[in-house]
């Protein structure tokens, strides 16, 4: 059982794959409905997932177009050092 809330493991696999450069600049992420299946979650726990990468200015959401990857000069710090324990 995992030690971490599905949206904290969720967000740290998404931002391990943007600083490590598996997902670029301009990529756009999944869906929140294509999330929810993959992930196995419901839609609140995706929408914290991307709260949470936009406030580390890793994505921009784009109401009506998606949500994308920022350019590296406008990331935050990864707010820990876990371990990404899903795969993107």
């Amino acid at each position: 059982m995992p030690t971490q809330p599905d949206y904290v493991r969720i967000s740290n696999a998404f931002a391990a794959a943007i600083t490590d450069g598996r997902l670029k600049p301009g990529d756009k992420l999944p869906t929140i409905a294509e999330m929810t299946e993959r992930y196995s979650v419901g839609a609140t726990t995706i929408k914290m997932v991307l709260l949470r990468l936009e406030a580390r200015r890793l994505v921009r959401r784009h109401q009506g177009k998606g949500t994308f990857v920022e350019p590296r000069e406008k990331w935050l710090l990864p707010e820990d050092d876990d371990e990404p324990s899903i795969e993107i």
